[in-house]
């Protein structure tokens, strides 16, 4: 499901009026924007380059509606390089970066914009959770994903899934907390969730992984951790600590597959420990949320066969 107008809140008239003349807006996944360059709508690999070049009051505008016209008010989610707006859309920035003690601080002079068109579908883990449940348990999972093949939308509906529960497995629900460093998974604003992911989820919106996570167990005893994109050595480390105070884990990665992930250094620990039970692994190759296969990590066995998640 698509709020578009969550988008066209932001967009000045004149590109609201471009848009009211694209169709199939419920595929649309970004609209790019560049001072001085033509509007561009993404469509997974089919793109629309329109006859309109973006001018920086176009950009400047935007900037201000998503800012309830204050740009203070937003400085602090601008130097992470995006915005995350009502509806959980994501908008990227590129600008004049300005520096402190080696820090971005701000970004200024904003030429380009990303907004990258958030989606809910309700359901579309439903196939998948039987192979990460276990007598009543929470399997710890990581879905392996390139960019745009869905594993945003697939772990926001295994949280739903997980918080809520599901009779027909069985499936008592779970105490949740979600590390939601991006604001994607959740869409807060204002602290509260604005997508369904269950009525057992507490969110930390726009923490850190690597912090957020021990926060998490300390203050919440929640029974799983969900986060999205890990890669780094701190927030592996925090997974372990997590681990090990009992607590299970449903997370993502950027990749292409099991191998990508066993070549990479920081994630040797996590593999030869075996932390993951399961790996979830999407491409596009038949619509995105495209499931490649499932890979069991204790018995190194692959389910494969394609579906849509």
């Amino acid at each position: 499901m698509v709020n578009i107008k969550d988008i066209l809140d932001v967009l000045p008239q004149n590109i609201r009026n471009i848009i009211a003349k694209v169709k199939e807006l419920e595929k649309l996944q970004e609209i790019r924007l560049k001072v001085n360059k033509p509007l561009i709508f993404q469509f997974g690999e089919r793109e629309i380059i329109e006859d309109y070049n973006v001018s920086y009051e176009d950009i400047n505008n935007i900037l201000k509606r998503m800012s309830n016209y204050s740009i203070y008010s937003i400085e602090d989610e601008m130097k992470q390089g995006y915005i995350t707006i009502k509806g959980g859309h994501r908008v990227g920035i590129c600008g004049n970066c300005i520096i402190e003690n080696n820090i971005v601080k701000t970004i200024k002079n904003v030429s380009s914009l990303n907004i990258r068109i958030c989606r809910e579908i309700i359901g579309c883990s439903d196939k998948v959770m039987p192979r990460i449940l276990k007598d009543n348990n929470v399997l710890n999972t990581i879905i392996i994903s390139p960019p745009k093949c869905g594993k945003t939308t697939l772990i926001r509906d295994i949280t739903r899934n997980i918080s809520n529960g599901i009779n027909s497995s069985g499936l008592k629900g779970k105490n949740i907390c979600v590390i939601d460093e991006r604001s994607e998974i959740c869409a807060s604003s204002n602290g509260i969730p604005q997508l369904n992911v269950g009525i057992r989820t507490d969110v930390m919106d726009n923490c850190p992984k690597s912090q957020g996570i021990m926060m998490a167990i300390r203050s919440m005893a929640p029974d799983v951790i969900v986060c999205d994109e890990i890669g780094t050595y701190e927030d592996v480390k925090s997974i372990l600590s997590a681990l090990n105070c009992g607590v299970n884990l449903i997370t993502t990665i950027h990749g292409f597959g099991i191998e990508d992930l066993k070549s990479r250094d920081v994630f040797k620990d996590v593999i030869n420990n075996r932390i993951f039970q399961k790996a979830i692994v999407l491409s596009c190759r038949k619509g995105i949320g495209t499931v490649e296969y499932i890979y069991d990590f204790f018995s190194e066995t692959t389910i494969r066969g394609a579906e849509n998640a």
